[in-house]
């Protein structure tokens, strides 16, 4: 029988692959590309998942990478915006091309009735090539050519036809700008061969495991990843509810009474979508509390006490005072641990301002 591995020590594993344990002397490129990317829809929130992982990180470590096209922002992962390396961009996203395809078909297919997709690639792909435009702009370009068809539908569909990153001033740190779109290929200028779905397995339990097929194709988005996983050299576990996890065989997995800090996670971060079973992190109050999130288009800033959700945070600033509000789900008995790492955060987040912590029994509001 394969062997028991615990919550706990599903927990333990997972932040250490995380560098939640203990931050890291990496450089960003190499934390991002062992992350298989960090979700990154929002332009900034996931500036904090890169402090909380790596020692002495300052946001100009990132911004200058997505400056140089070292890093770019574009859609992988469950169709969604992800931070990446130049290297992972190209490779990923030939194999995650079905994740965009599956959702925006479900979505826009009746609107695309009648277009001829490999023409609407082409078109869209010269249009955002000649200058990075917004999809409001693309899909007006595109309107000359299929007037009868819904502008946004057509953009939507060079969106998932075509690979493409979102262009800086998008995603600085401190600045704005237009969600302006190119493609890849134009925009990093070299090729690398596709990811196989056995490298994208390695590359997720590398970062996640131990996990079992279901978490692996919730992470990505794909499906019927159970051959590859099956034709790979792993270990095999069982968890207390008797699901069959994977492991690489030389995995580091850290004993379950290991002492886990606290974390304060920015809303996106993976750690909280890339498992079907997420009990590893979110306990049943933790659960309990995000349903009043169900709808919000932004989840919580969950906070990490002993390695399990504990609470969340907000940010409020006013006058010259930047106050962050660290919301309850249960007691927490490490408070003064947590509003310790809040002041930190605050001086990352907002350097200028006067810091302050205040403490809610209550989750905040969605």
């Amino acid at each position: 029988m394969d062997p028991l591995i615990s919550r706990r020590a599903l927990n333990r594993a997972t932040l250490d692959r995380q560098h939640l344990l203990r931050r890291t002397g990496k450089t960003v490129i190499e934390v991002v590309e062992h992350l298989g990317g960090l979700q990154a829809q929002t332009p900034h929130t996931w500036y904090a998942g890169l402090w909380n992982r790596i020692e002495g990180f300052k946001p100009a470590d990132a911004a200058d990478l997505l400056l140089s096209r070292d890093l770019v922002r574009i859609a992988l992962q469950r169709s969604t915006i992800h931070l990446v390396s130049a290297r992972d961009c190209l490779a990923m996203r030939p194999l995650l091309q079905t994740v965009g395809e599956r959702m925006t078909w479900s979505t826009f297919g009746k609107r695309l009735e009648g277009v001829d997709l490999d023409e609407l690639a082409a078109v869209g792909r010269a249009l955002l090539e000649e200058r990075p435009m917004t999809f409001a702009e693309l899909g007006r370009g595109l309107a000359e050519r299929w007037p009868s068809h819904d502008p946004h539908a057509l953009g939507q569909g060079v969106r998932c036809l075509v690979p493409l990153v979102q262009v800086p001033p998008r995603g600085l740190w401190g600045k704005s700008g237009p969600v302006a779109h190119t493609s890849a290929e134009s925009w990093l200028g070299f090729e690398v061969p596709p990811m196989t779905p056995a490298e994208l397995v390695l590359r997720y339990l590398a970062a996640f495991g131990p996990a079992s097929v279901m978490d692996v194709q919730m992470w990505s988005g794909l499906t019927r990843l159970g051959e590859a996983v099956e034709s790979l050299d792993l270990v095999r576990f069982r968890d207390e509810s008797g699901r069959i996890l994977y492991d690489l065989p030389d995995a580091v997995r850290p004993d379950e009474d290991t002492p886990a800090p606290v974390r304060l996670m920015y809303d996106f971060d993976n750690l909280f979508r890339s498992h079907a079973d997420r009990s590893r992190v979110i306990t049943e109050t933790g659960l309990a509390a995000l349903q009043g999130f169900m709808g919000s288009s932004v989840p919580p800033r969950t906070i990490l006490v002993d390695g399990f959700t504990a609470g969340d945070w907000t940010v409020t600033r006013a006058k010259g005072t930047s106050t962050l509000t660290i919301h309850q789900w249960v007691p927490i008995s490490v408070l003064e641990e947590v509003e310790e790492e809040g002041l930190r955060l605050l001086e990352f987040l907002t350097p200028g301002d006067k810091h302050e912590v205040s403490v809610s029994d209550r989750p905040s509001k969605p």
